[in-house]
């Protein structure tokens, strides 16, 4: 099966039980069929198959609880009250499309229900209960919640590099390390093999974000499918703006180059096949 296929599937299964409110459900996959490139429950489903796993339903299910909380993040990430966006993926915010009530709704909806999805997956209750456990700590007041707040209030102030690393490591850089963690989880690995997963998984959420700041300053409308500089006019610290391109490019280099040699490690120790992972990888490099 195709992944992107599976992944969208899963959800669907999900929001297929009788609704409670019809509108809700369509709010909400408006914004699950909004594209993007699906990469943190890619990632998760690379890394299984790269430990020898043949993905299954519960695999894809828990894949898919990933991406509705990280859709969830972005309905909520565009609200007035937050960066205030009318664009995302290329068309428009849910909250423009529907209204903002709706828009709150369906990212609550989307924050709390993948632990139901996962509860129900075809996996072991210790396995699903250590899932939960991280994923929790991954999107919530320990993780992309409370990064989430640190980077409104340093608004129009100057951060130092240290302030925008702890941002950026919370509100990015543990979400797109859960798959990472995930994967060692589901497929039972030691807890120093996990670690090293998780390692890997910090760097390449420092990545993501660098690549994301380099991009809202070279990149247009239609490169990234929302309004180009928005950070620039909230007059946030980023990347470049602390460090410069080229540094910035350099740190996007380093931590996918570290990343990568973080599965070459796992290549020799644990058999592991590193060919699908670091595709990924490379697509998030920049021509800088």
């Amino acid at each position: 099966m195709d992944k992107l296929v599976g992944i969208d599937e899963a959800i669907r299964r999900y929001y297929s039980q009788k609704a409670v409110s019809e509108n809700l459900i369509q709010a909400i996959l408006y914004s699950v069929d909004a594209g993007g490139k699906r990469i943190r429950p890619l990632i998760l489903l690379e890394i299984l198959e790269g430990f020898g796993l043949q993905l299954t339903d519960a695999h894809f299910d828990v894949a898919a609880a990933l991406e509705m909380i990280h859709t969830g993040s972005l309905i909520h990430d565009d609200l007035p009250a937050m960066d205030n966006d009318d664009y995302r993926r290329g068309r428009l915010t849910n909250h423009k499309k529907f209204n903002e009530a709706t828009a709150i709704l369906a990212g609550d909806s989307l924050f709390l229900d993948p632990y139901g999805l996962i509860a129900e997956a075809d996996l072991s209750a210790t396995i699903k209960l250590d899932l939960v456990r991280e994923l929790s700590y991954a999107s919530g007041t320990f993780g992309m919640v409370g990064g989430q707040l640190l980077d409104m209030e340093g608004e129009e102030r100057q951060l130092s590099l240290d302030e925008l690393e702890l941002i950026h490591a919370n509100k990015t850089g543990k979400l797109l390390a859960f798959p990472f963690v995930a994967a060692g989880i589901i497929a039972e690995l030691g807890a120093d093999q996990i670690a090293a997963l998780g390692k890997a998984g910090q760097l390449v959420g420092l990545a993501f974000q660098v690549r994301d700041d380099i991009l809202d300053v070279t990149a247009t409308f239609e490169e990234i499918g929302k309004t180009p500089q928005k950070d620039l006019l909230a007059e946030k610290s980023t990347y470049p703006s602390l460090l410069g391109l080229e540094k910035s490019y350099e740190i996007l280099e380093d931590s996918l180059n570290q990343a990568q040699a973080i599965f070459q490690k796992l290549q020799a120790n644990q058999g592991f096949d590193p060919q699908r992972i670091n595709q990924v990888i490379e697509r998030l490099r920049l021509n800088g």
